[in-house]
């Protein structure tokens, strides 16, 4: 069984920071792909980041030169750095790794 424990979330106002962490434990074989998440109410889930085993990154349109993804392989622990926050950047975020999911951590913007 695998376990992904997110922290980070909070209120920031817009132009902020904030970075979340994602703890995957359990029987974990090696590196895994990992991402996060978020969903907003009312909207469908949306893919912000993703990182391979090797290092390797992708980003969501509404996130590219903001947010910065990474990982810590040896502690199979990932990491959102999100800056220049906005109000539309609220909601849960979610952690990924091949199959689990983490219970997420709010992320609210406002003034």
């Amino acid at each position: 069984q695998v376990q992904l424990v997110e922290s980070g979330g909070g209120l920031v106002q817009p132009g902020g920071s904030l970075r979340l962490s994602c703890a995957a434990s359990g029987k974990i074989l090696g590196g895994k792909p990992m991402a996060w998440y978020r969903q907003a109410p009312g909207k469908e889930r949306e893919l912000v980041a993703t990182i391979s085993s090797s290092g390797s990154t992708n980003y969501g349109d509404s996130v590219k030169g903001r947010f910065t993804i990474s990982r810590d392989g040896r502690k199979n622990t990932v990491f959102l750095q999100m800056d220049g926050l906005k109000p539309e950047d609220a909601g849960v975020y979610r952690c990924w790794m091949t199959g689990y999911w983490g219970q997420g951590t709010q992320v609210a913007v406002s003034s």
